[in-house]
């Protein structure tokens, strides 16, 4: 698998590519083409064409959730692939995975709308769309993991601003679509977030439950440790301490006194635009 990182907070020295804070990564395996979250905005494809990265072959493009630093990137898209037709490129038509509740409306206080500005409907006239709360393996060795159990104490439960309900009911959103991604290698697991809203902790544990394996080789994405309490962090440090991955690719929304936390008990490496990964 081969892994390059499109949308990051930050840029890498030397490198002239352009960061914002949003996520998203390109996935190569074997013949297969993923598109893991799309930032915020055009930034994705601005960056794919200074890497002479083809977004017109995708497979999949997997969502992690429905924030806006993971999703409005869709727009933008959509318009490229317009524009495509009538310029006679051919492209795929790629799948969409995600949660169910991906697409529903977002609000928080007085800001608005922070999912999704795309309804699943408007979504399904552009692209191929499956929604699953279940695994779903897009290739022999890369699994969308499904709605995520949490299960352990110290990953609080948080709620982000409110979720408006297929009914049309409002209602406290916690972020229950939170999703990532993991690949097989032949070395140990390779686990890629978007936010880890869900728990970073809780996340490799299910990776690890339906990959069958204990071991983990790589994390890499955002772990939500922005300012956390005292038993969070703690918890954390003590869980990466005993699993003990070869490395450690913490980005997006990882703070710093997390990042040098974290340091103290793995192999953190540094995250940026244009970084490749190979495993």
């Amino acid at each position: 698998m081969k892994l390059t990182v499109l949308v990051d907070n930050n840029t890498l020295i030397d490198r002239y590519l352009l960061g914002e804070p949003a996520l998203a990564i390109y996935i190569e395996d074997v013949n297969y083409k993923i598109l893991f979250d799309v930032g915020y905005s055009d930034v994705f494809i601005k960056n794919s064409h200074k890497l002479n990265i083809d977004l017109y072959n995708l497979d999949y493009i997997v969502i992690s959730h429905s924030h806006l630093d993971h999703t409005w990137g869709l727009e933008s898209l959509i318009r490229r692939f317009t524009e495509a037709r009538y310029e006679n490129i051919t492209f795929k038509k790629p799948t969409i995975i995600t949660h169910p509740k991906t697409f529903l409306t977002r609000e928080f206080d007085n800001y608005g709308e922070i999912g999704s500005m795309i309804s699943e409907e408007k979504l399904s006239q552009h692209f191929n769309i499956s929604l699953t709360k279940e695994p779903y393996w897009l290739t022999e060795n890369i699994v969308y993991l499904g709605q995520i159990p949490r299960k352990n104490s110290f990953e609080k439960q948080t709620p982000i601003g409110s979720i408006i309900n297929p009914s049309g009911n409002k209602e406290i959103d916690f972020v229950t679509e939170d999703s990532a991604l993991a690949f097989v290698s032949s070395k140990g697991l390779v686990v890629i977030t978007g936010c880890s809203h869900s728990g970073i902790c809780n996340i490799i544990e299910h990776a690890k439950h339906v990959c069958k394996t204990e071991n983990v080789l790589d994390i890499i994405g955002g772990l939500h440790l922005l300012e956390p309490g005292q038993k969070q962090i703690t918890s954390t440090i003590d869980y990466f301490s005993q699993l003990q991955p070869a490395f450690l690719h913490a980005c997006h929304c990882t703070d710093m006194k997390s990042k040098i936390a974290l340091s103290k008990v793995v192999n953190l490496q540094e995250v940026g635009v244009g970084m490749k990964l190979e495993y």
